[in-house]
């Protein structure tokens, strides 16, 4: 899969938000705030990270319907992408 940096830069985002995200819920943890408040918040870091993987799925299948991997490889089959959907199901 191509890593270009105008591809990727919206999957880094994500993932950093994520990460913020997950301090916070460790932090919340550790002083004991409410169940519902650390489920929540579990929950958004799971929704985002749910998303930057789609993000890669979706330019891998980008690179398969225009037969350009950017990287000079092949392009990924139909196989590798449903492995990839079903890994985020």
């Amino acid at each position: 899969m191509a890593s270009n940096d105008q591809s990727m830069a919206p999957v880094l985002n994500r993932l950093r938000r994520a990460h913020g995200q997950l301090a916070g819920v460790i932090s919340m943890i550790e002083n004991g705030r409410e169940c519902t408040d650390v489920v929540t918040q579990i929950a958004a870091v799971s929704r985002a990270l749910d998303r930057a993987g789609f993000k890669l799925v979706a330019g891998g299948l980008r690179e398969c319907l225009t037969g350009e991997p950017g990287d000079g490889k092949e392009p990924m089959t139909e196989a590798e992408l449903e492995k990839l959907f079903l890994a985020l199901a």
